[in-house]
């Protein structure tokens, strides 16, 4: 539903009440209309700033108002949910119509050569509030833009990536529903990033109930060589099993299966059966959120295949950065800087995974 529908709905619904103490409010808000004819999304905005300038002088602007999420008292309560709707959609189409993104990489490193092999394509949002890139996506899929979001990020990504090493492939976070979009095998035809270089991520487990819809629609795109890469977020037996049918290029494993793999071992003995397990489906095991020289050792002697986290590469938006992966992995250098003051721990999400 457009903005302009659900504003239209929220303005007829208070305008036919005839409950006599809201009589001010609905002339407030028939003049407001009288004043912006054929935009009710305007008039609705601007009807809420007055009145809550006339309550408390604390709003000076439009933008203020939307960004504060600000619902008068005089508004009927069954209306407050559509408002924050239409303000959530205004606020992600404007960050749409203005491409308010950009795209940071972090690398990612073959564990056995101690070289750059690949990047993940990280969201990074401007914004006055700051807020983190998974509240974007989160918000945008609440409204039903959160496909627009997911694709406009890949375009940013796949432009990002022309200056990227040309070895290095690129991991792209994408949620399953959107692998069924079919805006995505179309998206490959206007990019200049070629497919065998491009890893989608899978940001969420794929629903039983779309299992195969999923792979009728990921297939074509993996024949044409396209890789796919999903998480340890669900290793349950019934995850599992679909692992061994959808066989995964990648199988990421996290802070969950890694930390302290070199003090626990427990966490020494799941990491060795996921290697185990990603031999046996030709899969390849990448190791994010490595924080210490300690479990990148371990890792490696693991059999790992790869791995990423701050204590590799800080996610970057500064192709000056990106040209610099291609050298190897000093871990004698990396021990004697970690000996000094520790560094700050890496947190985890999901699209901007990690923020820089």
């Amino acid at each position: 539903m457009s903005v302009r529908v659900q504003a239209w709905g929220i303005i007829a619904g208070v305008l036919a009440d005839t409950d006599p103490a809201g009589a001010a409010v609905r002339q407030q808000l028939s003049n407001s209309l009288d004043e912006n004819p054929g935009v009710p999304e305007r008039a609705l905005l601007e009807y809420l700033l007055e009145t809550r300038r006339s309550d408390a002088n604390t709003v000076e602007t439009l933008e203020t108002a939307r960004e504060m999420r600000l619902t008068p008292p005089t508004l009927p309560p069954r209306f407050a949910e559509q408002l924050d709707a239409i303000r959530s959609i205004s606020r992600i189409s404007a960050l749409l119509e203005n491409q308010m993104l950009m795209t940071a990489f972090q690398p990612i490193y073959g564990l056995e050569g101690k070289t750059v092999v690949g990047a993940e394509a990280l969201s990074r949002f401007v914004s006055d509030d700051g807020a983190a890139a998974e509240l974007w996506f989160a918000e945008a899929a609440a409204v039903g833009l959160g496909a627009n979001l997911e694709f406009s990020a890949l375009g940013s990504a796949a432009a990002a990536a022309r200056d990227l090493p040309e070895n290095l492939y690129v991991s792209l976070n994408i949620s399953p529903t959107s692998c069924m979009d079919p805006r995505l095998p179309e998206l490959f035809d206007h990019i200049e990033l070629p497919i065998h270089r491009v890893v989608l991520e899978m940001t969420e487990d794929i629903a039983e109930e779309e299992y195969l819809q999923f792979i009728s629609a990921i297939n074509p795109l993996r024949e044409q060589g396209l890789r796919i890469a999903v998480d340890d977020t669900h290793t349950g037996a019934g995850a599992l099993s679909r692992m061994i049918h959808l066989r995964p290029d990648f199988l990421k494993v996290g802070r969950n299966v890694i930390g302290d793999v070199d003090k626990d071992g427990l966490q020494r003995a799941l990491a060795a059966c996921l290697v185990d397990f990603t031999d046996q489906i030709g899969t390849t095991l990448v190791a994010e959120g490595i924080e210490t020289v300690g479990e990148l050792k371990v890792l490696t002697e693991l059999g790992i295949s790869a791995g990423q986290g701050y204590l590799l590469g800080r996610p970057s938006v500064r192709p000056q950065d990106w040209a610099n992966w291609n050298t190897r992995l000093d871990m004698d250098g990396l021990e004697r800087h970690l000996a000094g003051p520790a560094g700050p721990a890496e947190s985890h999400g999901r699209h901007g995974k990690k923020p820089s």
